[in-house]
């Protein structure tokens, strides 16, 4: 049987926002074969925080509470949307007058 201390363990990162603009960040330390509901369970920052509300993935994609994790993995808990993407954009229209254009594709029409 191997010793506790020198059993393979995994360091994956935590990420989550609680409210808009405030963005938390956390190293874990975990024992390798660890799943993300695992993680997340055994992680005492988010003692607290229900996580109903959210919906978690890894590296930007949501994903199932049974994913194994893997070394250097980046855990996110993502919010649900206050205002809808095309809302947001016609208020910021509305305040600035301005369209908002990519940079990468020029208006039809213009060359």
């Amino acid at each position: 049987m191997v010793p506790a201390e020198s059993a393979p363990r995994l360091r994956v990162e935590l990420v989550w926002s609680p409210v808009a603009g405030d963005v938390r960040h956390q190293w874990l330390d975990l024992a390798a074969g660890c799943t993300l509901g695992q993680a997340l369970s055994g992680c005492e920052t988010l003692a607290g925080v229900d996580l109903a509300g959210f919906r978690i993935g890894i590296w930007g994609r949501v994903r199932p509470l049974d994913t194994p994790l893997r070394e250097r993995d980046r855990i996110e808990l993502y919010r649900p949307l206050t205002v809808d993407p095309k809302e947001a954009r016609r208020q910021r229209y509305r305040a600035t007058g301005r369209r908002i254009v990519s940079r990468h594709r020029p208006k039809a029409g213009a060359i």
